[in-house]
C-alpha cells in the first residue's frame, strides 16, 4: 500500500474527518479524478460542499464521506 493511501486510510479512519482537504486529496477519497471533481464544480453535476477562498478550493473529510455514502446502493 502507498504512503498516499496509508494516510489517507488513517484520516477517514479517524474520527477527525472535519479536516479539510485539496482538490487532488478529495479526488482521491472519493474515487474520481481531479478533472471530474472540477468539472463537478463547475456544472453542478453532483454537488459536493466545498470552501473557494481567494483561488484555492478546499473540501471537508466529512462532506466527502458523506457525499461517497449517499451514493451506495443496496439491493
Amino acid at each position: 500500500m502507498s504512503e498516499t493511501n496509508l494516510t489517507l486510510s488513517k484520516i477517514i479512519k479517524s474520527g477527525e474527518n472535519t479536516e479539510e482537504v485539496d482538490p487532488t486529496m478529495a479526488a482521491q477519497i472519493i474515487g474520481v479524478k481531479v478533472n471530474t471533481l472540477a468539472s463537478w464544480r463547475c456544472t453542478k453535476k453532483e454537488i459536493i460542499p466545498f470552501y473557494k477562498i481567494g483561488s484555492k478550493v478546499r473540501y471537508k473529510i466529512s462532506d466527502l464521506i458523506a457525499w461517497k455514502e449517499s451514493k451506495r446502493v443496496s439491493q
